[in-house]
């Protein structure tokens, strides 16, 4: 990855646009009102954020005009973590904010929504016409009993009907979780039988790849296991009519009511999102209205950018955070892209041309997939109509530098140049710790800074903070999205264990990261799977960024395992591009490439031919379960078998540690 040894930005934000920019138009009001710096620009904001940090929330509250129902005591009553307690007092309602736009007569009539498939014609939905199906569905909901803190879930493709649900579910104060219809029925068992809900919306299939996926069998076996239902809504996506026993969709939102809003306490919980362990039950993590309200309008408004005449794309599902993330596009009053299909669907530039078709300002997709285009040889600015993409925003894992130099390469005459954000936080914070910040310049294979409210350190295992040097990735202070709690964790022992036990009362997410001396972030991969040969520490990415270059090799794993007798072996795993083979002159080029543009301890011990890389349900390749098999634990207790793609290729991995035993 890039070092702070070259400073040479690959892109600069115009003096203009710097001066547009909410996030300057912010520091200056809080300035003059709240004591922020008012010279310094973002580095000198983001200090103040984080050593203010009460000042700071107050003046986000204030700035997007944050309505509490019931006025707060103080910012924080208390700061400990776990279990920090924002604005006591409150009452708020999410679902309140996300329609706010549609009191506006001059935007009643504009989408609030536009809705793409797999042809790739937009649909919208109004503003005026999503809070009529909101406030219709909010009705029936209480209709069927439904109170605060019941549970909703959703067995969904990312549609409109989704966030109609979704938003219902907040405004009647119960708490929402849903699973894309891709998941199989033990996999959402898994996720849904921990939160017990009330009622269940489900489609009958979707359609994916060009084909359509009957998933009636799969709604039926969820009815059969969930005796918590009282109610199950059907959505004939395919047209077919609903089993026996379900509700209609059209009957439910075919009103004309006015949503009324629940005003619930600011750590109410708004959803319930999963994160998926290596063994066990996926963590059920709890996040509040309140909390997850202030951090995405600060996100979405300072970080990203965006307003009332923007449009805003990132490719997701139901079941990924990207997608509650997406949802709260609404927040600033922005029409959201909602994109049911595959990410390939016909061609591997699809996700550009919806891009194109639906007028995004910012798209946002994952580093694979901008990696993907490079190599089939996409030309996006060339071949579509991208004058509106101002920002491309990647996450899931860190973006190459050749990822960054492809993007800017391509967008090289759109005036003012490309803003390429890759960003990096989780489904733990439904937010990002470092990313996007629209008057900073880029540098390749960097974030461009910590985000504001976000004490962000890199520390040393001692708790000494690193600069210009790889270390934790930890939080100091608290972030209002921190989850409340996990669902299925009484007395909180495992949402300690899952981020305090290393460095008490501090944040500890599982990252390596760099800080480096001018502020930017460097992204290494998950610390617990960091290779370390001879006490040099390197993330996987950066053996990914330079193996993959090669244009033989599809996708690579590798491993560092530490064996009983103190030795360590770190094989590479390669799936190799149809038509390769890997023969020792493969072999060879793969480990020169790591010995000159990495380092000579992290040349492996092994380069292996595999069917295929395995990778959580959203996209990440799986390393510690790997690790795990390789040091002999057994496949059922070394990986949850609902948090992963394609199971079967966990075999070879169990079977080569057989082998080896």
């Amino acid at each position: 990855m890039t070092s702070s040894a070259n400073p040479a930005p690959l892109w600069q934000p115009s003096p203009e646009r710097i001066a547009e920019a909410q996030v300057t138009r912010f520091q200056a009001w809080a300035a003059e009102h709240y004591g922020a710096p008012a010279d310094g620009g973002y580095g000198a904001l983001h200090r103040w954020s984080v050593t203010e940090l009460e000042t700071f929330w107050k003046a986000v509250t204030d700035w997007f005009d944050v309505r509490f129902t019931t006025p707060y005591a103080r910012v924080l009553g208390d700061r400990t973590m776990p279990g920090a307690e924002w604005f006591p007092g409150a009452t708020l309602n999410y679902a309140e904010h996300a329609l706010r736009a549609a009191d506006d007569p001059t935007r009643a009539n504009t989408p609030a929504l536009l809705h793409v498939d797999e042809s790739h014609d937009p649909q919208s939905v109004t503003w005026d016409e999503l809070r009529r199906q909101v406030g219709s569905l909010t009705a029936e909901l209480r209709t069927l009993g439904v109170r605060p803190g019941d549970r909703v879930s959703g067995y969904l493709p990312n549609i409109p009907q989704a966030v109609v649900a979704l938003l219902a579910t907040a405004a009647v104060g119960a708490v929402w979780t849903s699973c894309a219809p891709d998941f199989g029925a033990r996999s959402v068992l898994d996720r849904f039988q921990q939160v017990e809900p009330v009622v269940l919306f489900t489609v009958d299939g979707y359609r994916y790849g060009g084909k359509e996926h009957d998933r009636r069998d799969t709604v039926a076996e969820l009815r059969a296991e969930l005796p918590s239902l009282r109610a199950v809504v059907h959505i004939p996506l395919l047209g077919t009519e609903a089993p026996e026993g379900a509700l209609e969709w059209s009957a439910l939102t075919s009103g004309d009511t006015a949503p009324t809003y629940e005003a619930v306490p600011f750590d109410h919980p708004l959803w319930v999102l999963y994160s998926s362990g290596t063994t066990g039950l996926p963590k059920a993590i709890v996040q509040s209205q309140g909390g997850i309200l202030v951090e995405h309008l600060k996100q979405l408004g300072l970080h990203c950018d965006l307003g009332p005449d923007d449009r805003f794309f990132w490719y997701t599902s139901t079941g990924w955070m990207m997608w509650n993330f997406l949802v709260s596009g609404l927040l600033t009053g922005t029409t959201i892209v909602l994109y049911d299909g595959s990410p390939g669907h016909p061609d591997t530039a699809a996700q550009w041309r919806i891009a194109e078709r639906t007028g995004a300002m910012l798209f946002g997709t994952s580093a694979a997939y901008v990696m993907a285009c490079r190599k089939a040889d996409v030309h996006p600015a060339r071949d579509f109509d991208l004058s509106r993409v101002t920002c491309v925003a990647t996450t899931g894992s860190p973006l190459p530098p050749d990822g960054f130099r492809w993007l800017h390469d391509e967008f090289a005459d759109t005036p003012g140049g490309l803003w390429t954000a890759s960003v990096s936080g989780g489904t733990d914070v439904c937010s990002c710790f470092a990313g996007a910040v629209p008057t900073l310049p880029v540098h390749i294979g960097e974030l461009q800074a910590p985000c504001l409210g976000t004490d962000l350190q890199s520390w040393d295992p001692h708790g000494k903070p690193l600069t210009d040097e790889v270390g934790e990735l930890v939080v100091t202070n608290p972030m209002p999205s921190m989850p409340i709690h996990f669902w299925n964790d009484p007395d909180g022992t495992r949402y300690h264990e899952s981020y305090f036990d290393t460095y008490p009362g501090v944040w500890r997410h599982g990252d390596w990261i760099t800080l480096t001396s001018r502020g930017s972030v460097v992204i290494h991969g998950r610390s617990d799977s960091t290779l370390n040969r001879q006490g040099v520490r390197m993330g996987s990415a950066d053996i990914y960024e330079a193996v993959e270059r090669l244009p033989e090799i599809r996708e690579s794993l590798v491993i560092g395992v530490e064996q009983p007798d103190g030795g360590y072996w770190m094989p590479l795993f390669v799936h190799l591009a149809e038509g390769a083979a890997l023969d020792d002159t493969l072999r060879d080029r793969i480990k020169r490439t790591i010995r000159v543009q990495l380092s000579p301890r992290h040349v492996p011990d092994e380069v292996i031919e595999v069917p295929g890389i395995p990778h959580t349900l959203t996209g990440k390749r799986i390393e510690v379960p790997v690790k795990r098999l390789l040091q002999g634990t057994p496949l059922d207790k070394a990986v949850n078998p609902g948090s992963v793609d394609r199971l079967e290729l966990l075999a070879f991995y169990a079977d080569l540690a057989r082998e080896r035993a």
